[in-house]
């Protein structure tokens, strides 16, 4: 009786960890990446995509759950929060930096899963490094491009690489370049003209990708997880709106509150998936 109950909890948790990885993928700044590392979706999914033959039957009825969520928090509730992004966009942010802040305890575990080494660290600092180094340089970096189709499967190539290389906000990718707006605008009105690259650019990522970096953690588990690790501490410092914490007192603390709202509701997700999973 307790397992079945603990099987039809499982469900709407995994729904709502799905919708919150869509979120994550939408929303600027943020890595759907991340979270499904953060939640422990990413390494099934990776095993998924890299061998869907082999894999469909085990990984798809645990996946399903994930993937609903997903679709219901990129194209549904994303536009109720990205209206708060706009609104009130530090404390938007600062919830979820408190939210991957409160998850990395569980995440560090986990890549010291089969140990850790020399390796394991140089990979974090240099993880680290690439990744701020990208990131600021496109944040520093402004081009005017005209939308089209070969840009828009660029797009699709960005959102899919955000998904296999966590950390990796497709949204900071496209904003620079003022292709955002435009692809998420329709990916939200399923515009044939935009999903059509999209998808084509995102299914020649996953197939090109997803097995490389399947067999990179088959073989090298701790290096490519610590790696991981670097990714997501540096892509959450860039997203960290420092400049809000200056705008007055209250705003401040504020921000501080709402930075501790999401590392305690990270560590009551973290301990009701110990629970239910």
């Amino acid at each position: 009786m307790k397992k079945m109950t603990h099987s039809i909890l499982r469900i709407p948790f995994h729904i709502l960890q799905g919708a919150f990885i869509g979120l994550g993928a939408v929303l600027p700044g943020i890595s759907g990446g991340v979270l499904s590392v953060v939640f422990g979706v990413y390494k099934p999914l990776m095993e998924l995509l890299a061998n869907p033959s082999q894999n469909f039957k085990t990984h798809v009825p645990r996946l399903l759950p994930y993937i609903l969520g997903y679709v219901i928090g990129f194209m549904q509730v994303a536009n109720l929060l990205a209206y708060f992004l706009t609104k009130y966009p530090g404390f938007s942010i600062c919830l979820f930096v408190g939210l991957i802040v409160g998850m990395l305890p569980s995440l560090w575990r986990e890549a010291g899963e089969h140990g850790r080494s020399k390796g394991s660290y140089v990979s974090l600092l240099l993880s680290m490094c690439a990744v701020f180094a990208l990131l600021i340089g496109l944040n520093a970096t402004f081009i005017k491009i005209v939308p089209g189709f070969v840009w828009y499967l660029f797009c699709g190539f960005c959102l899919a690489l955000s998904i296999i290389a966590p950390g990796m906000s497709f949204s900071t990718l496209l904003m620079p370049l003022g292709l955002y707006t435009p692809f998420v605008d329709g990916i939200g009105h399923l515009s044939p003209e935009i999903l059509i690259p999209g998808g084509i650019g995102g299914l020649i990522t996953i197939i090109f990708l997803s097995k490389a970096v399947n067999a990179l953690f088959d073989n090298h588990y701790s290096i490519a997880f610590h790696g991981i690790v670097g990714i997501m501490i540096a892509a959450t410092v860039m997203i960290i709106p420092f400049d809000s914490f200056t705008v007055s007192t209250t705003n401040c603390l504020l921000n501080i509150f709402f930075l501790a709202a999401g590392v305690f509701i990270a560590s009551l997700l973290d301990k009701l998936n110990s629970h239910i999973v």
